[in-house]
């Protein structure tokens, strides 16, 4: 399975090229998660990703770039993006948007990271090899200020990256539906974001909900929420809009396995303005919206 972040309604253009531009602003996502806390080698995976909407020939375009490292233990692999929308019309408020993703997947095995009780094991390389291959994804995605939802593929090709001549790497293709909305509490300045997402290699499965409550008054954006996998983790979210930067801290608390003390740590960053490319006159910025 590819890593899954618990906050992914933040971060949904790394699941789904279709998302870049589609709110008509540019925006800046970073995230950073540390999987099982207290153990060695865990986990750890850091992502940086940019999207923004172009406006040309009458249409409404995206493009986007992502970066994603994830080590765990002895194996780091690194994928690199590209992105590539559009947008097109259903109702007067409601959209479409179909897209690509090409980019380089690397994948990186260094033994010298663990420790192996047989270091002649020909399972594992004596020292560090590496390999890469193209990778590609597609999605679609509908969106309304209410609503949205989509459906992607990631690794089309299921590459198999080989490193030197006996050592492979197979990545299977990653199917994911998520969606979510957003709805005002009359009379107060709260709304509720539920939100779902599935994914799947057709092999295992992961389902995750959750349930933000924002407050926004006159600038000032504060949110929290729960969110639950069910047979693997609840998670607890906090967050809020500080000086023009989105920042966001979760606690993934396992119910199986590990168990709720060795949960996943993970911070997520954000920054949006408004940056029309190709449109008359000068662009404008304003200030940062919270979303």
């Amino acid at each position: 399975m590819d890593v899954q972040f618990s906050d992914f309604t933040r971060l949904r253009s790394y699941y789904n090229p279709a998302v870049s531009g589609t709110d008509g602003l540019l925006n800046v996502a970073a995230a950073y998660a540390m999987q099982f806390a207290g153990y060695d080698n865990a986990p750890a995976t850091m992502y940086v990703g940019a999207d923004l909407p172009i406006y040309f020939l009458n249409a409404h375009h995206g493009a986007g770039v992502n970066f994603m490292n994830d080590v765990a233990g002895m194996f780091t692999q690194t994928h690199i993006g590209l992105q590539y929308a559009y947008n097109f019309n259903v109702s007067s408020r409601s959209k479409v948007a179909i897209g690509v993703q090409a980019g380089i997947i690397t994948e990186k095995i260094d033994p010298s990271k663990v420790k192996l009780e047989d270091q002649s094991d020909p399972a594992f390389p004596s020292s560090q090899v590496s390999g890469n291959r193209v990778d590609f994804s597609a999605g679609a995605f509908y969106y309304h200020p209410r609503y949205w939802a989509g459906v992607a593929v990631q690794h089309l090709s299921a590459p198999l990256i080989e490193m030197e001549t006996r050592y492979q790497y197979q990545i299977d293709r990653m199917y994911n539906l998520m969606g979510g909305c957003n709805i005002p509490i009359k009379n107060s300045f709260l709304s509720l974001e539920p939100a779902f997402m599935v994914m799947t290699d057709m092999q295992n499965w992961r389902e995750d909900v959750q349930l933000k409550v924002h407050y926004n008054y006159e600038g000032r954006s504060f949110y929290a929420g729960l969110g639950y996998s069910p047979d693997i983790s609840t998670t607890v979210f906090v967050g809020g809009n500080f000086h023009g930067v989105t920042l966001g801290y979760s606690y993934q608390m396992y119910t199986s396995g590990v168990g709720m003390a060795n949960g996943s740590h993970e911070i997520t960053l954000g920054y949006q303005t408004e940056l029309d490319l190709f449109k008359k006159g000068k662009n404008r910025h304003k200030s940062v919206r919270f979303l």
